[in-house]
């Protein structure tokens, strides 16, 4: 009886196949358990880099490809595709088991072999080679084949190495960039292993033996046991998508210990968050003892998503107690509670401005506000001395050193009326609660810290964050963007009291948001400089997705009301397409936007809810309400000039030039946000003038 294994990367492909294609997957699959010779259904290709590829018809157009071992009846499907993309990515691929941990491997070998002759043009141009300091043994002793060796030795410089990621197996790359980075063997073997999840050497390897490497590789093969097991996992909802880890993400999460912070950036879609959630689910069973582990962000829709996601990852009531998923708010409210005693009230943004614009007759409540969080909390400014030293770079306005005095006093005069309420600002309370840890010096309240969407963080919630958790190995897993950034908090990294040099890593594969959209998507945020990051440690170099999909429909209407009638419609045509409901999202820049959107919905009979924990409807809000969530088909409508960018949070130019900027990339990075949240199809509409950010 023949036995079915399937990649775990088809997982995420699959769900993002028409219904019929799916349909007509499971009743493929389905076959195998019930043929005497599986065989029957494999048909060999012609000019295959490996003779134990095969393809199976899925329907009329689409072939799923399939490594059939040469002995044995275990089989493994790897993708599936339209048919000449099948057989094309069929036909270059080989696959190897490798020589010290016997597990499976892939390389594009058809790739590998065009590219050996530009390197060996390069390598007779150059006598001094990259890896002239290894011995042939050693590279044997890592792992690395003779058939990868010979091209290893035409390296003459990192960028070659650079452009062989996607075409060598991933250990074998992995490899050479450790020992290209100055490692020692040992230091390689180490740094190499410790990224995966069973690093043990078995103590006989069979090259030849594809069915055991297959077992022997649980991080990307799913081994099928029978009909049941195969429909639960070709059938999940879109939620359990969001979960799926890929080699790359896996490697980091299930690390080893750290021996302090470290910082994961990437693009959109590269899987930042399910990182993280699988890192605090390694935590939660690495260390059965101890303080709590806390998973954290700034936003509560995104942190009830979190806790969502991750009541799925983890099974164990007793691992899943040991993580708290709350805000850095709530964590602030807790601090400050503990000490002063009840529930701490905090005012809300809007309320606080509407306070502040009664404390002065000659400054609005808005500046105020700014200033208050964004200088003093911001630099942690106690005393009017401190704040008459104090730099003011990219401010909305300038403010002579004598006209510090006056404003000084009414930020004052807020503080006051707030007490006097028994109120806080969000951004106090964790000043408030930053320094109540810092004096107490107590143990501290967590064994571990991840942060999820770090890029959006307030320096007086950095300084909370540093005061929870002792510094040491495993005390803060951070994931960010700096090119999603979408609050005004601008945090160099040097200022946040965080150590993460020698300890940063890059996702550049988007597994999330088709080719098509990403590249439309990128085109949004403009250029940006290193200076724009902050010494944040990013850059898009190499930022690509693999998979492929529609292109972003764009569209304009003359009126807001036509603009809301073909949203509804399109929304409906993706429900009837089969889309799941709390996988559509529509999203505005302004609130008044989404809810006509919303509106406009129910009275055509489509249920929608804010976003959040979906609670199975279509998914309406504000482009900064949908940060850190995703789906699988988003519509932008109001995108619109004058309302993205939005002239309320535009800085003029000719008060502050450098807060302009700033004001305009980050109405960018609003925009890129909100079109980064759809996997498969993006909708963009706007009514009249289109905004300045969209592609052209």
């Amino acid at each position: 009886m023949p036995q079915l294994a399937i990649a775990k990367e088809f997982l995420s492909e699959y769900s993002k196949l028409e219904k019929p294609v799916q349909k007509a997957v499971q009743a493929a699959l389905g076959k195998f358990a019930q043929a005497t010779h599986a065989g029957l259904h494999l048909e060999k290709l012609n000019r295959a880099e490996d003779p134990r590829i095969r393809t199976i018809r899925i329907n009329q157009f689409y072939r799923g490809v399939v490594l059939a071992p040469a002995s044995g009846d275990l089989y493994c499907l790897l993708r599936v595709l339209p048919h000449d993309e099948a057989i094309a990515w069929a036909t270059t691929r080989l696959f190897t088991v490798n020589q010290v941990l016997g597990v499976l491997e892939m390389r594009d070998e058809t790739r590998l072999q065009n590219m050996a002759g530009t390197l060996r043009l390069a390598a007779e141009a150059t006598p001094a080679r990259l890896f002239d300091h290894v011995q042939d043994s050693d590279f044997h002793t890592l792992g690395i084949d003779d058939q990868v060796l010979p091209i290893v030795r035409l390296l003459t410089r990192e960028a070659h190495l650079d452009a062989l990621q996607h075409m060598l197996p991933s250990l074998q790359y992995d490899v050479l960039v450790a020992l290209a980075s100055g490692m020692s063997i040992e230091e390689t073997w180490e740094e190499v292993s410790k990224h995966l999840v069973d690093a043990a050497k078995p103590d006989q390897v069979e090259l030849d033996d594809l069915s055991a490497a297959i077992e022997r590789t649980p991080e990307q093969v799913a081994l099928i046991s029978g009909p049941e097991e195969l429909e639960k996992l070709l059938r999940p909802p879109f939620a359990l998508w969001r979960i799926f880890l890929h080699p790359m993400q896996r490697r980091i999460a299930y690390h080893g210990p750290y021996s302090g912070s470290v910082m994961i950036t990437g693009g959109a879609g590269t899987g930042k968050t399910v990182t993280a959630l699988h890192r605090a689910a390694h935590l939660a069973r690495l260390y059965g003892s101890g303080a709590p582990i806390l998973l954290t962000t700034y936003s509560h829709p995104l942190t009830a998503e979190l806790a969502r996601q991750l009541n799925q990852l983890i099974e164990s009531p007793e691992e899943r107690d040991r993580v708290e998923v709350i805000t850095t708010s709530e964590l602030a409210s807790s601090v400050v509670g503990d000490r002063h005693g009840g529930h701490p009230e905090v005012l809300a943004s809007r309320e606080l401005v509407t306070l502040a614009d009664t404390v002065h007759p000659d400054y609005a409540g808005e500046f105020l506000v700014d200033e208050w969080e964004q200088v003093l909390l911001a630099q942690e400014i106690t005393t009017l001395e401190e704040y008459l030293a104090a730099t003011r770079a990219g401010r909305r306005q300038a403010l002579p050193r004598l006209e510090r005095q006056s404003v000084w006093a009414a930020v004052e005069e807020l503080r006051t009326q707030l007490s006097n309420r028994g109120c806080w600002s969000v951004l106090q309370l964790a000043d408030e609660a930053a320094r109540i840890l810092r004096q107490e010096n107590g143990p501290a309240i967590y064994q571990h810290i991840i942060v999820d969407e770090a890029q959006d963080l307030h320096p007086a919630q950095w300084r909370l964050l540093r005061a929870a958790v002792r510094p040491g190995e495993d005390d803060l897993f951070l994931v960010a963007d700096p090119h999603q950034r979408i609050w005004q908090h601008r945090v160099p990294m040097r200022s946040t009291g965080v150590n993460i040099v020698g300890r940063t890593q890059r996702l550049t594969v988007s597994y999330r948001t088709t080719e098509e959209i990403l590249n439309w998507a990128v085109r949004v945020l403009g250029l940006v400089s290193e200076e724009d990051l902050d010494g944040w440690p990013d850059s898009r170099e190499g930022y690509e997705s693999l998979m492929h999909g529609r292109r972003p429909i764009v569209r304009r209407f003359a009126e807001w009301s036509e603009e809301m009638t073909a949203v509804v419609s399109q929304v409906r045509t993706w429900l009837a397409d089969g889309v799941e409901p709390g996988a559509i999202a529509v999203v505005a820049r302004v609130k008044a936007k989404a809810d006509d959107v919303a509106d406009a919905l129910r009275s055509a009979g489509v249920q929608s809810e804010p976003p959040g924990p979906s609670g199975g409807r279509v998914q309406v809000g504000t482009m900064h309400s949908m940060k850190g969530l995703e789906f699988q088909c988003v519509a932008v409508v109001g995108v619109q000039d004058r309302v993205v960018p939005h002239d309320r949070a535009i800085v003029p130019a000719e008060i502050d030039m450098t807060a302009h900027l700033e004001s305009l990339q980050r109405e960018r990075c609003v925009l890129y946000v909100a079109c980064t949240r759809a996997r498969d199809r993006l909708y963009v509409s706007y009514s009249g003038a289109p905004s300045p950010f969209l592609p052209r």
